[in-house]
């Protein structure tokens, strides 16, 4: 299997891991850093065995940079073209 990118982070309960880029909902967790890891090895075989080793495929992040300007205390919202976005006005 390839390389995959993954975050793990500490929580007061334990540890979750997820990975960077991978199409669908992908989650480990544990009592440890190992314990998941270990899992999030478990719940990507069952992923790739379930959709297809395509959602391994890694998709280019949206990017959305906002700035303001305009002197009446908004935001523009800046998409680059062609990608629609949720709306952002409330920020």
């Amino acid at each position: 299997m390839r390389q995959i990118k993954i975050i793990v982070e500490k929580h007061p309960d334990g540890y979750v891991a997820y990975p960077l880029g991978v199409q669908g909902v992908v989650v480990g967790e544990g009592d440890s850093y190992g314990a998941a890891v270990a899992d999030f090895k478990s719940a990507i075989k069952f992923h790739v065995e379930s959709f297809g080793a395509e959602v391994l495929e890694i998709q280019p992040p949206v990017e959305r940079s906002l700035r303001a300007g305009r002197g009446d205390g908004e935001v523009d919202n800046q998409l680059p073209a062609g990608v629609d976005g949720a709306d952002l006005s409330g920020f």
